[in-house]
């Protein structure tokens, strides 16, 4: 039994060092929407580009682009609501600059490790639940005291920050007391900040 808590917590660990750059939220609507103005500013480019009879390396570059922005609607999909793009005066409005901001500050957005951890954890207890009998019973338990030991560490990170938050003063003197920790311990502590 110590074996399998000790094999969780290695796994719980782990989630924590690598940390959630690989997980990412679906695309939300002004991602969508960003992909879609970003695929119709291309097709006017090349369309303007064509028209006004510009070098042919700009007009293969624009050509290019627009076929490359393709990739990124069917990858978001559409917005439930077309922005107005069928000019560029449209496209070249403020609202446009705002919408790329909000799809900029959409996707930098990363999961919680500590949600996301929790949220394995609680699917591996549900699984043991279906597995049922001994070693699911045993499984599930093991999976709860991994959930409270990661609930517990969480807390004491948080208290920490807090801690130096509210006393500048003892800051220094508090890294000095966990001055000797071991090089694992600190990066998981700096991952898990």
């Amino acid at each position: 039994m110590r074996m399998w808590s000790n094999a969780v917590l290695g796994v719980t660990i782990v989630l924590y060092l690598c940390g959630c750059d690989a997980l990412r939220f679906a695309p939300g609507e002004a991602m969508k929407a960003n992909a879609y103005v970003h695929h119709r500013t291309t097709q006017l480019a090349a369309d303007t580009a064509r028209q006004e009879q510009v070098s042919a390396p700009l007009q293969q570059l624009t050509a290019l682009s627009q076929e490359q922005s393709r990739a990124f609607v069917a990858d978001y999909g559409l917005p439930r609501e077309l922005p107005s793009t069928a000019t560029v005066e449209e496209i070249l409005d403020t609202s446009t600059h705002d919408l790329a901001s909000a799809a900029v500050a959409q996707a930098q957005r990363r999961p919680n490790p500590w949600e996301t951890a929790d949220a394995f954890l609680e699917v591996g207890i549900g699984i043991a639940g279906v597995l049922g009998g001994a070693y699911g019973l045993r499984i599930g338990q093991i999976l709860q005291k991994a959930r409270q030991k990661s609930k517990a560490l969480q807390e004491v990170i948080e208290g920490n920050e807090r801690f130096k938050e509210q006393y500048h003063d003892m800051a220094e003197a508090f890294k000095d007391a966990h001055a000797h920790q071991s090089t694992q311990t600190r990066q998981l502590v700096a991952e898990l900040k």
